[in-house]
């Protein structure tokens, strides 16, 4: 971690916000009500369910076409950014937001792309381990999009960390021209930076079916800005800096949890060996 700014009142009314968190409608007879990730009044991720002992998920949705990114931030974000209040940054981006407590974590990571069911993919790996696969599918979760892999660490001995940065739409998308300028720079030595709202879910299943029963703790971070960066630095193996607005009011963990994560996130990266 580079730098943490101070937890601060950030967005806009909800009415007025391209990105809001949302419950889905019950339908008479339906199933439980999906916890909802919105851009633009349209369901764009289906997140964690709210009960804490189902598993960690971000599942892409079909309605999920339009990324966040800003014109006028863009020559600022190519650079390195320093500390969290460079530039207006916070407040460019807060104005898509809805109102609410926000924690602003600047951070330098590594960026891995996942597909899912292959090697590396933490809902057929990790998650399964903990609680097995799907009762009534017979398989693990799927989240309908690639993703990267940035950061893990300890908790403690039954607790682990995950971090995730989850692009609004697949890297398939993104304009390959951008990509490879952007690694170019990164190649010449340039560290741009990425913007993302985050949210921490910390979920652990009520009953122990899988060889690891431990609790994992979701660091996901939502792009709003750098789609092309994150690839790029994933193809050329270089950092970029990430200036996460951790949402305190929607994360599925108490003010304990997110209290300590600032300090989680600048241990040394550790995998977690099962059963440990």
């Amino acid at each position: 971690m580079i730098k943490m700014g101070d937890p601060r009142s950030l967005g806009v009314p909800a009415s007025e916000a391209r990105l809001n968190f949302d419950t889905e409608l019950q339908e008479l007879g339906g199933g439980p009500r999906r916890r909802l990730l919105m851009v633009d009044d349209e369901p764009a991720f289906e997140l964690s369910f709210y009960c804490g002992t189902c598993p960690l998920l971000f599942r892409r949705l079909e309605t999920a076409r339009e990324k966040l990114s800003l014109k006028s931030m863009r020559e600022r974000l190519t650079g390195t950014l320093a500390d969290p209040d460079d530039g207006g940054v916070i407040e460019a981006f807060g104005a898509l937001l809805p109102q609410g407590e926000y924690l602003p974590l600047l951070l330098e990571v590594e960026p891995h792309l996942v597909i899912p069911g292959r090697e590396g993919d933490y809902f057929s790996g990790e998650q399964v381990t903990t609680w097995g696969i799907d009762q009534f599918w017979g398989l693990p979760e799927y989240p309908h999009t690639p993703y990267y892999r940035t950061f893990e660490t300890a908790v403690d001995s039954d607790a682990h960390l995950y971090e995730f940065v989850v692009p609004m739409v697949p890297p398939a998308w993104n304009e390959r021209e951008r990509v490879e300028e952007y690694v170019a720079l990164m190649e010449q030595g340039t560290v741009p930076t990425a913007v993302a709202i985050s949210t921490l879910d910390v979920c652990q299943p009520a009953i122990d079916r899988g060889d690891d029963y431990f609790a994992h703790w979701g660091l996901t971070h939502f792009l709003l800005d750098g789609h092309h960066k994150l690839e790029a630095a994933a193809t050329a193996g270089r950092p970029v800096r990430l200036l996460s607005l951790l949402t305190l009011g929607e994360s599925l963990a108490g003010a304990e949890d997110t209290a300590r994560l600032p300090a989680l996130r600048t241990q040394s990266r550790t995998a977690r060996r099962i059963g440990r």
